[in-house]
């Protein structure tokens, strides 16, 4: 997977109300680069293998739904009542609460040790998944998936976040998060694929998908632990002209890093003294119900237009397809423009349609099927904006380490809520019911997401009306307080 060219920045830092920083920073001059090129080699850098680690650790948690059309229901005797949802269910209790924890490991042990060996740990789990027996041993990997996957997705973004200002992240943001789109895209692809295999060696295609999506993981993770970067201060591929450029380009986007802070309990406790953190998990947490609902059973809602299971597979390509396209364009509008808020509710409003379109219309399977691009390209292109608003305006690693995995964590329990959003009786799953609580939780976003944006503009005329009797503050005390510091502007 590559980056595309588009993706080096041709803008200037902002240095309107993104400003950190009341002391004007002056960057380095670069001899041996230029500022375009520099941002091109870390895109090239972190991108790639970023995506390639996301989209297997995507696919390999939603392929379940992949394997349920293939007969993992009917081997397992999982076929009514909620047992396979719990099987679902079970995957984000230690995702939800190992996500802290995770992040401030990934700090002290560096992110190409923590990310590539919690992948390769769940691509075995995974390779397990496919010889389970019963519901009991479903239950237990499905467990340990989540146990090994809890630092993928806040690990990332905290890693991307402390490598991009804030006018250049949404695209990395979006591209980066496009991955679950591909995974999905990806995942109908080979399971149609590995499905022809049902019956190789005694075992039923099902199974296949997930021994050989888990040996490709585990594999996969020995080969990037060899190329995911870490930190601006760590990596060696950048010279020292190079780092100094990056580091003064970035505290003066967001002040400084505060990279030596001590992790301890009272920084954790510390961040949650700030209510727009709390905010921010809402945000997200409205957006997961219908975002996991759609990846867990968006197969079983295009059967029910009376495909086969292959063809099943095929036709759930597509609609992914388009999510990704739809989230790169929102992405680029929402760099170009330098602005947020809009680019979460526009999304937002699209999916809403697309939900509607699917309660109303039940006699035309093509419009319940156009539906389904709708609800994918507004969910998985407003939830990105959504992480890198929320990400970029915490500063320094403390805040921003702790705060994105606790807006990952807390939201993470919108996939509980999915998992029992569709539930079968007596043969037939109840869509309709699950429909209407994924346009509940989207309003629930839309609240989140106006509340935090009045939330930044008032802290802002705050800090701005201050700002006439200021007092100086010592710098490490500056560094510490990150986006709490007064002068600090966030972005909307």
């Amino acid at each position: 997977m590559g980056v595309p060219e588009t993706l080096d920045t041709k803008e200037p830092i902002d240095h309107g109300e993104s400003q950190a920083s009341s002391v004007d920073l002056e960057l380095p001059p670069l001899t041996t680069t230029t500022a375009r090129k520099l941002q091109a080699k870390v895109d090239w850098h972190i991108l790639p293998c970023l995506c390639i680690l996301y989209l297997l650790a995507f696919l390999d948690r939603v392929n379940i739904s992949n394997a349920a059309i293939l007969g993992l229901k009917k081997d397992l005797d999982i076929t009514e009542g909620t047992k396979y949802n719990t099987a679902l269910t079970i995957f984000f209790v230690p995702y939800i609460i190992c996500e802290i924890p995770s992040n401030i490991l990934l700090k002290k042990l560096k992110p190409h040790v923590w990310l590539t060996g919690c992948m390769f740990m769940f691509g075995l789990v995974l390779l397990f998944q496919g010889l389970v027996q019963n519901w009991g041993g479903l239950m237990a990997t499905r467990f340990f998936l989540g146990v090994f996957e809890t630092g993928m997705f806040p690990g990332c973004f905290y890693l991307l976040g402390m490598w991009y200002t804030r006018s250049e992240a949404q695209k990395r943001f979006s591209f980066f998060f496009s991955s679950t789109s591909l995974a999905g895209a990806f995942g109908g692809l080979l399971a149609s694929g590995i499905a022809k295999m049902d019956g190789m060696c005694g075992y039923s295609g099902w199974r296949w998908v997930f021994i050989l999506e888990g040996v490709l993981t585990s594999v996969v993770a020995i080969i990037l632990f060899f190329f995911i970067a870490d930190f601006p201060e760590d990596v060696k591929w950048l010279n020292d002209e190079e780092r100094a450029y990056m580091r003064a380009k970035l505290a003066k986007d967001s002040g400084k890093a505060a990279r030596h802070l001590h992790m301890g309990k009272r920084e954790v406790l510390n961040v949650f003294k700030d209510y727009k953190v709390f905010i921010g998990g809402f945000m997200y947490f409205g957006l997961i119900v219908p975002a996991y609902s759609y990846a867990y059973f968006a197969p079983s809602i295009i059967q029910t237009y009376g495909y086969s299971p292959i063809k099943t597979q095929l036709y759930s390509i597509p609609p992914w397809a388009a999510a990704f396209g739809f989230s790169m364009v929102v992405a680029f509008c929402s760099d170009r423009m330098r602005h947020r808020y809009a680019f979460t509710l526009i999304p937002m409003a699209i999916a809403l349609i697309g939900f509607i379109m699917l309660m109303t219309i039940h006699d035309n399977n093509s419009a319940q099927y156009g539906a389904l691009f709708l609800v994918t390209s507004g969910c998985y292109s407003a939830m990105p904006v959504i992480v890198c608003w929320f990400a970029m305006n915490l500063g320094g690693h403390h805040r921003r380490s702790v705060g994105t995995a606790w807006q990952i964590g807390f939201g993470n329990i919108g996939g509980i809520i999915a998992t029992y959003s569709f539930v079968t009786k007596n043969g037939h799953t109840d869509f309709r019911t699950g429909y209407i609580i994924c346009l509940s939780f989207i309003c629930l976003a839309v609240l989140a997401c106006s509340v935090y944006m009045v939330a930044l503009w008032v802290q802002n005329k705050q800090r701005d009306r201050a700002a006439v009797d200021a007092v100086v503050i010592p710098e490490d005390e500056e560094e510490y307080l990150g986006d709490l510091a007064p002068n600090y502007r966030y972005t909307y």
